[in-house]
């Protein structure tokens, strides 16, 4: 059976909202996120899950300033030259 976004997205919807911010921020932003940052085959550390998951925390408790990436790629420019 084939299954597309839109109702994966959809049967997610409909979970009980705690489990929509388990999936959310545990599970679908470290999964997604460590497939967009590895080439295909490509070893993970055994650490990296947990990085992702302690930066999120901070950021879940007002820890760190978030700076916009249009701000940050304007700043590595400019020093870049």
């Amino acid at each position: 059976m084939k299954v597309d976004a839109t109702q994966v997205l959809d049967a997610a919807l409909h979970l009980p909202r705690p489990a929509r911010a388990f999936l959310a921020e545990k599970l679908l932003a470290e999964k997604l996120l460590e497939s967009l940052d590895a080439e295909p085959g490509f070893p993970l550390s055994e650490e990296w899950p947990n990085e992702i998951s302690r930066r999120c925390e901070q950021i879940d408790r007002g820890e760190v300033e978030l700076i916009p990436g249009d701000k940050i790629f304007e700043q590595a420019f400019r020093a870049l030259g």
